[in-house]
């Protein structure tokens, strides 16, 4: 049996992908990566990103540490500049009060017991002090007389201020009145060692709003006074004052973080319990919101350096990515091209000097390719000759041998009649087989040209080519059937010649099938016309197509298994429904059963518009 051809199949997605691959690296454009230019740029980015992330992490980190280290070192030493001034301040009373504890006149007017006296000759000391706070107490320490500006004194301010006389500690007093730094001279007749004490001479200032804010000038930080939870003087807003909590237990001289009003400060804070009648502390402290405006002023021009950075080497980059993968574009181009066919495209000799080697050694792998293949395509020239030669020189030898040797037959005058004729039928036989061989090779060497289409019925033209097929030699004793499938009318437009000579093959082919001894060989022709295509199936019941040959099937002059022809029948079958929109596929083959079956597209007239459309369909 003359060579067919494989199943036809769906093909898998792996080879849809290969069907659009890339001729040159086997890769779908899927597959196909991100490009130099934007590699680069992106590295070039990534850096110049990295680099200004870290920069902001090793500058703010620092500066945040520094800033809060000056803070701190400001607060100490505004603590250290408050007792300074405080002890000036209280240094400073304690003279003024000592004078006036000197006085023989105030030492006169506490001889009295009469309270009303006291608080009336009073009146002009405090005058003279010009203190905030003065008191007289007696020699048991009850205040006779209190006299506070801007103020009364009660039944609880003096009491108060008797509790602080008879604590011993003269630096601060907290009333209810406000907090006051003072200062407490006793008052004796005669000497201090050897007089009589009389009672007690209270001088005093205000530490209020006016003196928190002079201490803050001069320090540059707030202040306040807290007794408790209770503000006494603050250079704060009293709407700042209510929020503010201090720590449980902070430790003289540490820093630590308070919030006011939403604003975050760093803070020190000074216990003055021990020099007050109530605990007291003085807290100073200093806005970090402040500072951290100042850090991101820093971290917006690192960004912005950043940012300007990152403009200019992407620039850069792209620049100089233009330049090195310009030519490595038009070195793809160029194998792209060479993998279209064009040899002659021209390939870039511009560039680094990795380029050019790459462009050069490119360059001469496709100057020996070329060569190569036309070496191997004069070799295939030269094999393909060879394998017709051998192919044909037999067939063709025979049957000339044959009309050579009848033809010294009929050249005899001794032969009857009856035997000329049948010379005669021989020689006329041999010139067929051979116009026969030679049509088929004249054939095989016109396949590609353009087509003679006509309307034409599929049945008429099988059955022509049965009718030719039946006076074949081969034929003789073959059984022929054809069944048409509905619908039975099919009208293709097709070169008429091409396809009956290719249902002529299939029907030969299957006429020359070998078959087991004692088997009527018969041939079936089944047609079934579709709503695209025309199926033609020629069924035989020979040994079937041999394993071994089943992928050779249409390749030319493959004649295994075959005691004659040029082995070119299903070469020419396929190629001439190819041309066609069709195809031929070896459906099956075992023994008693070998199927071919040939594909064309069918020619779909539409009633409306009577335009006639070629569907463009292969085999299923």
């Amino acid at each position: 049996m003359e060579p067919g051809t494989s199943l036809s199949r769906k093909p898998t997605a792996h080879e849809q992908n290969a069907l659009h691959a890339d001729p040159i690296t086997g890769m779908s454009p899927r597959g196909q990566g991100i490009r130099m230019r934007a590699l680069l740029i992106l590295a070039v980015s990534g850096i110049i990103i990295g680099t200004t992330v870290v920069s902001l992490l090793a500058i703010r980190v620092p500066l945040r540490n520094l800033i809060i280290q000056n803070l701190s070192s400001d607060l100490l030493h505004s603590l250290a500049t408050f007792e300074s001034m405080q002890a000036q301040q209280l240094a400073a009373l304690d003279r003024e009060n000592a004078l006036l504890a000197d006085l023989p006149s105030l030492k006169a007017l506490m001889t009295t017991s009469d309270e009303r006296t006291i608080m009336d000759g009073g009146v002009e000391f405090w005058k003279i002090s010009g203190n905030d706070l003065f008191a007289l107490a007696d020699r048991d320490g009850a205040v006779k007389a209190a006299y506070v500006t801007g103020a009364s004194d009660d039944t609880e301010f003096r009491d108060d201020l008797s509790q602080f006389i008879a604590s011993g500690k003269p630096k601060y007093f907290v009333s209810s009145k406000g907090l006051y730094g003072c200062s407490v001279q006793p008052l004796y007749f005669g000497s201090k060692s050897e007089g009589t004490l009389l009672g007690y001479v209270i001088s005093g200032f205000a530490i209020n709003r006016n003196a928190v804010e002079n201490l803050s000038s001069a320090t540059n930080v707030q202040a306040i006074f807290r007794s408790g939870n209770r503000a006494l003087a603050s250079s704060l807003s009293s709407a700042d004052q209510s929020p503010l909590n201090l720590p449980q237990t902070v430790k003289q001289s540490d820093t630590f973080r308070i919030v006011l009003g939403g604003e975050q400060f760093l803070a020190v804070a000074h216990d003055l319990t021990s020099n007050s009648t109530a605990p007291l502390a003085l807290v100073e402290f200093k806005s970090l919101d402040q500072e951290e405006i100042a850090i991101r002023k820093i971290d917006r021009i690192v960004l912005l350096a950043g940012l300007l950075a990152l403009g200019l080497g992407a620039a850069c980059m792209l620049a100089l990515s233009r330049f090195v993968t310009r030519a490595l574009e038009q070195l793809a181009t160029g194998v792209r091209a060479f993998a279209g066919g064009d040899t002659a495209h021209i390939l870039p000799y511009r560039g680094t000097r990795e380029v050019r080697e790459l462009s050069a050694a490119f360059a001469r792998m496709r100057r020996e390719i070329v060569q190569a293949n036309q070496a191997l395509l004069e070799a295939e020239r030269l094999a393909t000759i060879g394998r017709m030669a051998s192919s044909v020189s037999h067939d063709l030898r025979h049957y000339l041998s044959a009309i050579y040797a009848n033809s010294e037959f009929l050249a005899s005058d001794k032969l009857p009649a009856a035997d000329r004729s049948e010379v005669l039928t021989e020689i006329r036989t041999a010139v067929e087989g051979t116009t026969e061989m030679l049509e088929s090779l004249l054939m095989f060497s016109r396949t590609g040209a353009a087509l003679k289409r006509t309307d034409q019925s599929v049945i008429a033209l099988a059955e022509r080519a049965l009718n030719l097929v039946r006076a074949h030699p081969d034929a003789a004793g073959v059984a022929f059937t054809m069944r048409v499938a509905e619908p039975t009318q099919a009208e293709v437009s097709v070169d008429a010649k091409q396809i009956e000579r290719a249902i002529y093959n299939l029907l030969l082919n299957a006429c020359e099938a070998p078959r087991e001894q004692g088997v009527a060989p018969t041939v079936q022709v089944l047609i079934a016309v579709r709503e695209r295509q025309v199926a033609i199936e020629v069924i035989d019941n020979g040994e079937g197509v041999p394993a071994s040959i089943r992928s050779t099937l249409f390749e030319p002059f493959v004649s295994e298994g075959k005691h004659k022809g040029s082995g070119l029948g299903l070469t020419l079958t396929q190629s001439i429904a190819v041309e066609h929109g069709g195809d031929v596929a070896l459906v099956s083959s075992r023994t008693g059963e070998t199927v071919f079956r040939m594909t064309i597209a069918r020619m779909i007239r539409d009633p409306h518009s009577q335009v006639i459309s070629r569907a463009q369909v292969g085999s299923r």
